[in-house]
Order: C-alpha cells, then sequence, then structure tokens
C-alpha cells in the first residue's frame, strides 16, 4: 500500500474526536519509557537562543517593553509553525506525539525525586542535599534530613503541574501548539522570572505570562490532588488547605497545587528556607505530620494518580464525541 495510502487509511478510520486523547495517551508513554532526551533536545536550543536575545534585550530603561517583545520573538514563530503546519492524517498525528512529549518532564522529575529517596534511605545526607539542589531554588548545603524530605516533596507537587499537567491541559486545547506555547513560556519564566536585580524588569513578562498559562491548570491539578487522595477525609482535608491556606503563598498558582497535595497526603510543607543565602519564612501548607523520605514516592503516586485520571478522562471525552 502506497505510504499516502495507509495516511488516508488512519484519517478515515479514527474518529477526529479521538485523535488528540490518544496521541496524549502515547506521549506520557513515550515519556514513561523514555524519558527526556538526553542529546539534541530541542528546549537546549532553545535556551541557548533565550540566552543570547537576553543579554541583547536587557538593557536601557524599556526593559519590561524588551522583555515583552523577547518573549514574542522566541515563542510565537515555533507555536505558529506547530498551529500552521497540522496535519490531519498519520504523519500528523505523529506530530503531534511527538510535540506533547516534548513539552513532559514526568519521568525525568520522578528520576530526581526517587535518586533524592534513595539517597535517604541508604543514609547519604549530602548526596541527598546535592540531589535535591538540582531540582530547587532554595539553598540546600546545610538541610538536615526532614528537610531536604520537605523539599522534595515541595518541588514534586508544584512541578507536578509544570512537567505534566500544564503541558497536557494546553494540548487539550490546542494539540500540539498548545503543549508548544506552554512549555516555551515555561521555560523563558524559569530563566527570566527571578526577582534579581538584572531581571526583575526584564523577567516581568515572562513571569506573569506564565502565572496566566499556569492559572487553570494548576487549579485543576489541585483539584486532580483530591480527588486522587484515597479518601473521602483526605479529599476534604486536601480541598480545605487548598482554600485556607493557598492565598497566604506568594505564588498565586504554587499555592494551590502544594496545599491541596499537601493536604491529600496529611503533610505539613513551607516553613523556613533559604534563598540566596536569605531566610524566607514561607506559610504553613498542608496539615499532619512533617515529610518525611517515606513521603516522596507518596507524592510521586498522586501524581501518577492525577495524570492517569486526566488521560482517562480526556479518553472518555474522545469516546463520548466519536
Amino acid at each position: 500500500m502506497p505510504a499516502f495510502e495507509s495516511l488516508d487509511l488512519f484519517s478515515r478510520n479514527v474518529p477526529a474526536t479521538l485523535w488528540l486523547p490518544l496521541a496524549a495517551i502515547a506521549a506520557v508513554v513515550l515519556d514513561r519509557l523514555l524519558g527526556e532526551m538526553k542529546r539534541w533536545h530541542p528546549l537546549v536550543g532553545f535556551g541557548a537562543l533565550a540566552s543570547g536575545l537576553e543579554r541583547a534585550f536587557n538593557r536601557g530603561g524599556w526593559s519590561r517593553a524588551n522583555g515583552l517583545l523577547a518573549w514574542v520573538l522566541l515563542v510565537v514563530p515555533w507555536v505558529a509553525l506547530a498551529f500552521y503546519g497540522k496535519r490531519y492524517d498519520l504523519f500528523g498525528w505523529v506530530v503531534e506525539v511527538i510535540l506533547l512529549y516534548l513539552a513532559l518532564g514526568g519521568r525525568s522529575l520522578a528520576e530526581h525525586a526517587e535518586r533524592v529517596a534513595a539517597d535517604l534511605a541508604a543514609g547519604d545526607l549530602p548526596a541527598a542535599r546535592q540531589h535535591v539542589g538540582w531540582i530547587v531554588s532554595r539553598d540546600t548545603g546545610t538541610l538536615d534530613e526532614a528537610s531536604v524530605a520537605k523539599a522534595c516533596v515541595e518541588t514534586t507537587l508544584e512541578n507536578g503541574n509544570d512537567a505534566v499537567f500544564g503541558a497536557i491541559f494546553w494540548f487539550v486545547l490546542f494539540g500540539g501548539a498548545g503543549a508548544v506555547l506552554y512549555r516555551l513560556a515555561n521555560t523563558l519564566d524559569a530563566m527570566w522570572g527571578y526577582k534579581t536585580e538584572r531581571l526583575l524588569r526584564f523577567g516581568w513578562a515572562a513571569a506573569r505570562i506564565d502565572d496566566g498559562l499556569n492559572f487553570l491548570p494548576a487549579r485543576l491539578t489541585a483539584l486532580s490532588y483530591a480527588l486522587c487522595s484515597g479518601s473521602f477525609t483526605s479529599a476534604r482535608r486536601a480541598l480545605a488547605c487548598w482554600w485556607r491556606q493557598a492565598p497566604l503563598w506568594d505564588s498565586p498558582n504554587a499555592g494551590p497545587v502544594m496545599a491541596a497535595g499537601a493536604g491529600s497526603l496529611g503533610l505539613t510543607l513551607g516553613g523556613a528556607a533559604v534563598y540566596h543565602g536569605q531566610t524566607e519564612v514561607r506559610p504553613v501548607l498542608g496539615e499532619g505530620h512533617p515529610a518525611g523520605r517515606d513521603d516522596i514516592p507518596r507524592a510521586l503516586t498522586l501524581l501518577r494518580r492525577g495524570m492517569l485520571l486526566w488521560l482517562l478522562l480526556y479518553l472518555l471525552s474522545g469516546l463520548a464525541g466519536a
């Protein structure tokens, strides 16, 4: 059978409403099996380009406007290419799978968290400090075991939204183009969204756009953590912690995610942490016992349950419309 006929056969036999749900499932499976690309990942090149553009544009008194212009120049062409290059055949479906796969970081997040848990289980606190330092922005050189575990659980819950749920949400809305938009915006926020003297104004647009793109996904992630808690009592506690505690957190999106996650797991998170040599006393999130090393795999399990819930609901919605 000629290649073009096989492509057309795919488009005729798979209901249009199932294209993206099946692509999302395939992308999550790829991420689970392969993880992030070790070499030639497009985001590495994008990051290098972003660094160069920041050096060129971050100057003068119009740094906010320059930051927005740099964001547009970096993100819009790739999103437009993914959107206008979309094809409704087998080749186009594979492209959608690849775009979402490249936007996901679920396995990478799990591997980092599991490494920290293994270090703590082996009693290797220096290694645990080093490895948790790879996934958090706080200072980790003097953390005790409980603080390492708490930092790891916090970043696992928070980055469940950034590495998994946010990308899937925008994929559901706009396919591969939505996943590209989300991942590139999230990357620029991670590079430019710091409140340092150099980036405070230039990175303002990147931080605000990322906040906007994460507003709905973060709250759906929080709801997922509550629904996947395993009991009515835990779910109610997760929702109560989200309602009471999230408004106290600086980040409008991390607050709901971590508060609901901590409540679901029956943990307390937050509290004092050191960032760039300065101690910040953050509000307490959750309710229960302090996070320990055994809670790291529990946080990963909660994340995976939420991801399976999303994929199941997405597939059922596609079947209902077929």
